[in-house]
Formats: C-alpha cells, sequence, structure tokens
C-alpha cells in the first residue's frame, strides 16, 4: 500500500517523457517559398504534448491526495515527485519554447543559419525547475502556500502555447509566440518566478469557508469564467491572475 503513491509519481513522470517525445518528433518542416521567403510548419501532434503534461499535472494531484488517503506519506515519495516533476513540468516545457524559438528563428533573414546560442535561453526553464524544487524540499515552511510559482503552474502555462498557436483564431496570438523576444521575456519571467520568494498561495484547505479561502475560490472562479469565455487564452489569463490575488491576499497564502 505504502508503493502505490509512488507508482503515481512515476506515472506523473511516464507522461513528462511521453510529453518530450511527441516534441522531438515534432516534424518541423522548413523550406523556401516561390519568392524566396520561408514556409513553416509543425504539425499539429505537438499539442499532444499538451495533453500529456495536462495528464501529468493531473496525476502530480492525485499522488499527494492518495498519499495523504492512505497515510503513506515518505520522504522517498517527496523527492520522488520533484524528479518526476523536474521533467513533466520543466524539461518538457522548456523544449516547447525552444521549438517556438526554432520557428520564431527560421522567419527572419538567413534564420536557418542562426547560431544554437539564440535557443539556449529554454534550458533556464528547466534549471529555474530544479532549483524551485530542491529548496522546496529543504524548506519545511511552505505546507499551506508557497516561496516561489510552483513548478507545475508554470509547466501547464507553457503547455497551453502548441493550443493558442493551432487553436485560437485570434492572429495576436501566433505572431506573439513567433516573436523571439517575447519567447526571451517569457522565459525570464516564468524562470524569475520560480526561484523567487514571492508568497504565493497552494490550493490546501484547512477548511472550505469563504471568508478564509476567498483568494483560492477567486481563482477558481476566474478559471471557469475564463475557460468558458478564452477557451485556449485561458491559462495565461489564469496564471496572471494566481500570481497576482496571491500577493494581494499573502497574508492569506502563508
Amino acid at each position: 500500500m505504502k508503493q502505490i503513491p509512488n507508482l503515481f509519481t512515476l506515472l506523473n513522470l511516464v507522461f513528462g517523457f511521453l510529453a518530450i517525445i511527441t516534441i522531438l518528433q515534432n516534424g518541423i518542416i522548413i523550406a523556401n517559398g516561390p519568392a524566396g521567403e520561408y514556409l513553416l510548419d509543425m504539425p499539429e501532434k505537438i499539442y499532444l504534448a499538451s495533453l500529456f503534461i495536462a495528464i501529468a499535472a493531473v496525476v502530480d494531484f492525485l499522488d499527494g491526495f492518495v498519499a495523504r488517503l492512505l497515510k503513506a506519506s515518505s520522504e522517498m515519495g517527496k523527492q520522488l515527485d520533484s524528479l518526476a516533476d523536474v521533467v513533466s513540468f520543466g524539461v518538457a516545457p522548456g523544449l516547447i519554447l525552444y521549438q517556438f524559438l526554432r520557428l520564431s528563428l527560421a522567419k527572419e533573414v538567413n534564420g536557418l543559419d542562426a547560431s544554437i546560442w539564440w535557443t539556449l535561453p529554454a534550458v533556464l526553464v528547466p534549471c529555474a525547475a530544479a532549483y524551485r524544487l530542491a529548496r522546496f524540499n529543504i524548506d519545511t515552511t511552505q505546507s499551506y502556500g508557497f516561496k516561489g510559482v510552483p513548478v507545475p503552474a508554470v509547466g501547464l502555462l507553457i503547455a497551453s502555447f502548441p493550443l493558442l498557436y493551432w487553436y485560437d483564431s485570434s492572429a495576436w496570438a501566433g505572431n506573439l509566440l513567433l516573436n523571439k523576444w517575447v519567447l526571451y521575456a517569457i522565459i525570464f519571467l516564468v524562470s524569475y518566478l520560480m526561484v523567487s520568494t514571492l508568497p504565493i498561495m497552494a490550493f490546501k484547505f484547512k477548511s472550505f469557508g469563504f471568508k478564509e479561502n476567498m483568494p483560492k475560490y477567486l481563482v477558481i472562479i476566474v478559471a471557469i469564467l475564463a475557460a468558458l469565455l478564452l477557451k485556449w487564452a485561458a491559462m495565461p489569463v489564469v496564471f496572471l491572475v494566481y500570481i497576482i490575488v496571491s500577493l494581494a491576499f499573502k497574508n492569506k497564502t502563508e
């Protein structure tokens, strides 16, 4: 019985690995068009990476729930959970950003000859994720609140980018995601948010009263409305609201 939560944790790692396979086998096609321009195509199957990361997040939630239910929490489970999170919410999202950087560079003149250094900033995401998780494992003060944005939240944010790129009808989304400076800004921002010590709330409930849980319920309500109204653009909005609400009600999130 004690190993059941660990099996869920390993399943999180499995879905992170599947996401990486999908990202690396996306079949990006870059060719010269009739007018000398570059034609870009990244077949939509990379959206499966978004799906696998989302499933990994659900499993990541369930392993903690199962551990508490079976009273099988352990130090090994804590360490294993962080190792799985690095893969599913650090490495896989970092590779998504790497592929978008490749596409953004390919749009430019002589972009196919661009140095690999232009894509290397994507490695900051898994590095920041690993640092954040290692710090969390040795910090005993983060039971009902976090120091820095949780790694799964960043992973889900980045996992929404392929869905935004292919399935959002607004041209602005695709234009932003193919702008390398926007991508660099996103990389540096989310990396900073993970390694920072900003007080960020955890969705753990001591009780279900509205007054003491108002910030959590507010984010949940915004998430539902955003999903209904904004569809694939909901995740970036919810991510920003999550941070803003956490900082605005920091006394309730610690």
